[in-house]
């Protein structure tokens, strides 16, 4: 129990941390008074001005110092208010924005991930009972080839051969349509997403199953004649996976990086697209609501991590 309550502790600080500092940043940068009301926070001449002004400053308690803002933002976001977005009407709320946008995100990472890991670890297993091979040799070349080649450079050479010339794939999202051509309009840029980190996981899992198996366990499995399958998957699989593990983990919280780029290309509307246009318009309140829900979800990563683990092997809770 001590444990799992100062890995809680850690996470919150974390939590914590993340949210000081990016409420900082993005109230220190910029204008807000502007970024909501535009040209009419610089008219102080007109009544009208005047009125919206003192409006915009009561509502998004601009008046306030920084850390009571803080401590009212961050009370708010705890009960799942979100507040408003900057604009004169505050239309669609934060809460609504991420509600509208979040499952696409999350359908095309969890699409990426499934598909990364349900390729790495066979290609792992198949180049690790080879290791030093030719076959092997041409693996590692071309999983280093896939890992240099940046995801935007993917995501245009994906969009125009398979959407452009061959017209697999369509090159937008449309959200009204049916759960198949939902899934089909996300099938392309989920692999787009799952090539680069299926490259990253084959080579690390390659690595850890080849040191495993040159364990004395695997060699007196061996010596009573076991075969070379029942070898790789029951009992050199399960004691590799432990960096395997963490790398999925943490994969998971940068992927959003990556679907920042890959959702602009193919324009899907989530909450990669979502953030660049908050940015572009320093719409403060959707970058710090989506900032903070990537951080979250990279937080209870590392912790269903850590929970894998003690499951694995119970002494890493000792």
């Amino acid at each position: 129990m001590r444990y799992w309550l100062t890995r809680l502790g850690a996470a919150i600080l974390l939590l914590l941390a993340v949210s000081m500092l990016t409420f900082g940043a993005m109230n220190i940068l910029g204008d807000p008074l502007f970024n909501i009301l535009g040209p009419v926070a610089r008219d102080t001449s007109n009544p009208r001005s005047v009125e919206l002004i003192e409006q915009a400053k009561a509502q998004y308690h601009l008046d306030d110092p920084l850390p009571i803002r803080y401590v009212l933002w961050l009370s708010d976001f705890v009960r799942g208010d979100f507040g408003v977005q900057f604009s004169e009407d505050g239309q669609p709320p934060v809460a609504d924005l991420i509600t509208e946008r979040a499952p696409r995100t999350l359908a095309l990472l969890i699409m990426a991930q499934v598909m990364a890991i349900a390729v790495a670890i066979p290609w792992a297993l198949w180049s690790a009972s080879r290791a030093n091979s030719t076959a092997d040799k041409v693996s590692t070349v071309g999983a280093f080839l896939v890992i240099a080649i940046p995801e935007f450079a993917l995501a245009v050479i994906f969009s125009y051969i398979f959407g452009i010339r061959l017209g697999w794939f369509p090159l937008t999202y449309t959200a009204d349509t049916s759960l198949g051509e939902r899934f089909h309009a996300l099938l392309l840029p989920a692999i787009t997403l799952a090539i680069p980190i299926c490259a990253v996981y084959q080579r690390l899992l390659r690595t850890d199953l080849i040191t495993t198996l040159q364990e004395d366990f695997i060699l007196t499995a061996r010596a009573k004649g076991v075969s070379r399958r029942s070898i790789l998957f029951r009992h050199a699989l399960r004691p590799s996976m432990f960096s395997f593990v963490t790398i999925v983990a943490i994969t998971s919280g940068a992927l959003i990086g990556g679907a920042l780029v890959v959702e602009n290309i193919f324009i899907i509307p989530g909450l990669g697209r979502a953030i660049v246009e908050a940015i572009l318009r320093e719409d403060f309140p959707v970058v710090l609501t989506i900032v903070m829900i990537v951080a979250l979800a990279f937080v209870l990563l590392n912790l269903i991590v850590d929970m894998i683990y003690s499951i694995i092997d119970p002494r890493v809770r000792r």
